[in-house]
């Protein structure tokens, strides 16, 4: 049955045709498939067929009486020789027969261990915002004692009560804070604020050519919690920092799926938009009908901005193809609807998607869900095991906070990735760009080290390791923007990720 439907696909493919999984059974017991096909080319119809138009071809054909006479021979459809999508150097390694079966004889594994959908109960009260940042500080707090500091750590309070008894070079103590207004002064010192739930101190972190703390290099987020051990000089105010304490970072040991199976990874579709590649798309249905390393793959993890939105920015109208976001959501689901009918996505939402903009962001609505089959809907951000892999996907909003620190940017936003797991949080900072939403818990905190780590949102494309955690930036599947041309930034999309849920060998297929 399945080689014969890849055949018939294969035929609609070259007459630019396109089967949604709704139509599969009509196409293969329909009594002549070549007669409609020729018939659809001949009227030049393309795209994505329906049962209705495969109907209404249908009875035009019965009607001008031109079936087939009985007992003439057709002659069997020669598939068409498709060439696989162009594969980087490297991808060698990624070994087909290291899967025992294809992923549409396996069953999904999907456990969502944490999103927001339906839990959200905050008031935006004062008392919400002062609960949501001592959450914070008291589970990283936990995080940074478990790794064992050089002096028990005392309350900000007592540190400047018993300030006199505390100064010196050769005494020293350690407090945990939350760092406010960083920032490095004319001459290259750090300095900043630290504050608990009881008193606050300013701090500075001189500069040391020979010694340099790799803190004064990268800086701190404003509201990160951090614990520092140091001393006051002289009768100065401000406590010198000698050292930084973070939650312990390492390396983590990843999990494996018992066999062999894959899941693929992308971001920012943008349909809606007159930039989405919808070509570039179609080129990746067809890779995954035909390409071997595609019949591995049973889940696609789609990291939030599926659609373009509406009124998102201003002006944003004139760059838009289709204008109301519910027929945005209608043309994706098609687009869903030619994968392999085996391939479970998984799908969380963006900061231009149909959602409350605060984070976490709750699934998209049920009425648009209804659109979508084989899709589970999640929030953003979400932690979940495919096969007893760990996965941690975030939409990335907050990169544009992290590209405020000296080694972070839009062209290399892994390096924004690799700071959150150093702190342990998605998205610190309260009132910048990213907004957040004051829950009883802090729901951004990352309480586990995930086996993989993924998100979208700046239209870049990565994936490399980080301590035993895989890292992925999605691809987008949207072109330049006007906004990215002003920029001078360049996207790289069309680029699907693939890992090995068994192996975690990776691989990157260019679409574009």
């Amino acid at each position: 049955m399945e080689n014969k439907w890849e055949q018939i696909y294969t035929r609609l493919m070259k007459a630019s045709l396109l089967a949604r999984r709704d139509v599969k059974e009509l196409l293969l017991s329909h009594p002549n498939l070549e007669l409609l096909i020729s018939k659809l080319e001949s009227k030049k119809i393309k795209g994505i067929l329906s049962k209705e138009l495969i109907s209404e071809i249908t009875n035009e054909i019965n009607s001008e009486k031109e079936l087939v006479e009985i007992g003439r021979t057709i002659a069997p459809i020669k598939p068409r020789e498709i060439s696989p999508a162009p594969r980087p150097h490297g991808l060698e390694h990624y070994d087909i027969s290291l899967f025992e079966t294809n992923a549409n004889e396996i069953d999904n594994e999907i456990e969502v261990l944490f999103e927001i959908t339906g839990n959200s109960i905050t008031e935006g009260r004062k008392e919400d915002i002062n609960s949501f940042f001592n959450n914070r500080f008291q589970r990283i707090s936990a995080m940074i004692r478990q790794q064992g500091l050089p002096n028990r750590p005392i309350s900000i309070s007592k540190l400047i009560q018993e300030r006199r008894s505390r100064s010196g070079y050769n005494t020293s103590s350690t407090i945990i804070g939350m760092v406010n207004d960083p920032k490095h002064t004319k001459n290259g010192h750090f300095t900043f604020v630290l504050e608990d739930d009881g008193a606050e101190t300013d701090c500075i972190c001189y500069k040391d050519k020979e010694n340099p703390n790799p803190i004064i290099k990268t800086g701190l987020m404003q509201d990160d919690v951090i614990a520092v051990t140091g001393s006051f000089v002289d009768d100065r105010d401000t406590f010198r920092v000698d050292e930084f304490h973070r939650p312990p970072l390492k390396r983590h040991h990843k999990k494996s799926s018992e066999i062999g199976i894959s899941v693929a990874f992308l971001s920012d579709i943008h349909v809606g938009s007159k930039t989405f590649l919808e070509a570039q798309w179609m080129k990746m249905v067809e890779w995954f009908h035909n390409d071997p390393l595609a019949k591995t793959i049973k889940y696609l993890v789609l990291s939030g901005d599926v659609v373009d939105g509406v009124g998102i920015y201003p002006n944003q109208d004139k760059e838009l193809a289709i204008k109301d976001f519910y027929k945005q959501y209608s043309k994706f689901a098609e687009l869903l609807e030619l994968l392999p009918e085996w391939v479970e996505c998984i799908l969380l939402p963006g900061n231009h998607d149909v959602v409350r903009p605060a984070e976490p962001q709750p699934a998209l609505d049920p009425e648009i869900q209804s659109d979508f089959n084989s899709t589970t809907f999640v929030g953003n951000p979400c932690s979940f095991k495919l096969h007893g892999v760990d996965i941690l996907s975030y939409h990335g909003k907050s990169i544009d906070d992290f590209v405020s620190m000296p080694e972070v940017s839009y062209a290399h936003p892994v390096e924004a990735m690799k700071e959150m797991l150093r702190r342990r949080h998605l998205a610190p900072t309260w009132g910048k760009k990213t907004p957040l939403s004051p829950e009883p818990e802090d729901n951004l905190i990352i309480g586990k080290i995930p086996d993989i780590f993924v998100t979208g949102h700046v239209h870049g494309h990565n994936c490399s390791d980080f301590k035993g955690t895989t890292l992925i930036c999605s691809s987008t599947w949207q072109d330049q923007t006007s906004y990215q041309r002003m920029l001078g930034f360049q996207p790289q999309p069309c680029i699907l990720t693939v890992i090995n849920l068994k192996t975690h060998a990776s691989a990157s297929i260019p679409f574009a």
